[in-house]
């Protein structure tokens, strides 16, 4: 694929990264002071709100969320704008034996020395949850 920004080109690697599990790979895109906020809002993957702020975190982030799953990332359309980008993704994570499907929409910001500053995903935690309750039998 040809890229048509940094964004783009960077959302497609954190893609990459994340399904390979490539952790240093995927915590170099981001700046030193890059916020994650996946998904956005309060959560039970972020109890106050406010993200996951600083290398530190988002690799906590990472070990906590990616690490654990097996996932499937299909972008299903990007669309570049100056130095953001959108996409429409949907993701399948297998987590002991179990499939969540999610439907989401990340936004990827950088910077001028090309690193991700912001990564928002805007997805339903709480359909996530009815999910996993259904295929436990709850």
């Amino acid at each position: 694929m040809e890229y048509k920004t940094k964004a783009q080109e960077l959302s497609f690697l954190s893609r990459k990264y994340a399904v390979n599990k490539q952790k240093s790979n995927w915590l170099e895109l981001f700046s030193d002071d890059a916020i994650v906020e996946d998904p956005i809002g309060v959560s039970p993957l972020d109890p106050i709100g406010k993200g996951h702020n600083g290398k530190v975190a988002i690799e906590a982030f990472y070990d906590t969320v990616i690490a654990n799953g097996d996932l499937v990332f299909e972008i299903v359309e990007s669309i570049p704008c100056g130095d953001e980008c959108a996409n429409f993704a949907n993701i399948t994570n297998k987590i002991d034996g179990a499939e969540i499907k999610t439907k989401m929409i990340v936004i990827y910001r950088v910077n001028s020395d090309d690193k991700i500053v912001s990564l928002r995903a805007f997805w339903d935690y709480k359909a996530m949850e009815q999910q996993l309750s259904s295929l436990q039998g709850d």
